[in-house]
C-alpha cells in the first residue's frame, strides 16, 4: 500500500478529489491511504499562524519553518518517507517521475503558499521540489492533487483493465491516437472504416501512425 500524507493549510479542499471515483475505489481496495493534515494543528503560535513577514523586506508573506518541520517529523515518525515540496520552482512532473514515486512506499507532499516556503525547511526534510508547469497558482493544493492523481492510478490494482496504461500519452514518447465509439457516423461524421474492419494488425498500425502524426502536430518537442 502507497501511503501520501499531504500538509496544507486548507485540509477543505480535498475531500472533493479523495472521495471520488478512482481515488475512492483505490482507497477502499487498501491500495492507497491518503491522510491530509492542517499545518496550523502542528503551530506553536496561540493564533495557529504559520506565516510571517519575509526577512529583507519584500511584499507577501512566507511559510515559517516551525510548523513544517514539525508537521513532517511528526507525520513521517519512525518510517522512511520522500518529501515533496509544491511549487513553481520545482522540476516539471512528467509520466516518468509519476512511475518513480507509484513505486515509493511513503509519500509527503507539502503544499506551499503566499512567496512560499522559508529555505531552511527545504534544508531539513525535504527530498524534492516539483512543479506541474511554467505558471504560478496561489498554492500547492492543485498541484498536489495532480501528483495524486498521476500517481495512485499507476498503482497495479487500482485501475480495472491494467492494458489502459499501455498506450496512454507519454507511455511510448508520444500521444494517443484519436478514439473513437458508437455511432459509426455522427452527424455525417464516420469513424474511421480500418476500426471497424476486425483487423486488429491493421487497426495496430493504424494507431501507430495516428500517434505519431498527433505528436508531431501538437507535440513536435517529443518526437525523437
Amino acid at each position: 500500500m502507497l501511503r501520501i500524507d499531504i500538509i496544507t493549510i486548507f485540509p477543505k479542499m480535498f475531500p472533493g478529489v479523495l472521495d471520488e471515483s478512482i481515488m475512492k475505489r483505490a482507497q477502499a481496495k487498501k491500495l492507497v491511504d491518503f491522510r491530509v493534515h492542517d499545518l496550523r494543528d502542528f503551530s506553536k503560535d496561540p493564533h495557529r499562524k504559520v506565516d510571517d513577514r519575509p526577512f529583507g523586506g519584500g511584499p507577501g508573506m512566507v511559510m515559517t519553518p516551525q510548523p513544517l518541520v514539525d508537521a513532517v517529523k511528526k507525520i513521517r515518525g519512525r518510517r522512511k518517507a520522500k518529501v515533496i515540496y509544491m511549487c513553481p520552482g520545482g522540476t516539471v512532473f512528467s509520466q516518468l517521475k509519476a512511475k518513480a514515486l507509484a513505486k515509493e512506499k511513503n509519500l509527503i507532499l507539502i503544499c506551499g503558499h503566499y512567496e512560499g516556503i522559508d529555505e531552511r525547511v527545504r534544508e531539513m526534510v525535504v527530498d524534492e521540489s516539483i512543479s506541474i508547469g511554467d505558471y504560478v497558482l496561489t498554492g500547492g493544493e492543485l498541484p498536489a492533487m495532480v501528483v495524486v492523481d498521476a500517481v495512485a492510478r499507476l498503482i497495479p490494482g487500482v485501475l480495472g483493465k491494467e492494458a489502459s496504461l499501455e498506450d496512454e500519452s507519454f507511455e511510448h514518447g508520444l500521444l494517443e491516437y484519436p478514439q473513437y465509439t458508437r455511432p459509426a457516423d455522427f452527424c455525417g461524421k464516420k469513424t474511421p472504416p480500418v476500426l471497424l474492419s476486425g483487423n486488429h494488425l491493421a487497426v495496430k498500425e493504424w494507431r501507430n501512425e495516428q500517434a505519431v502524426a498527433r505528436t508531431k502536430k501538437f507535440r513536435p518537442d517529443l518526437i525523437k
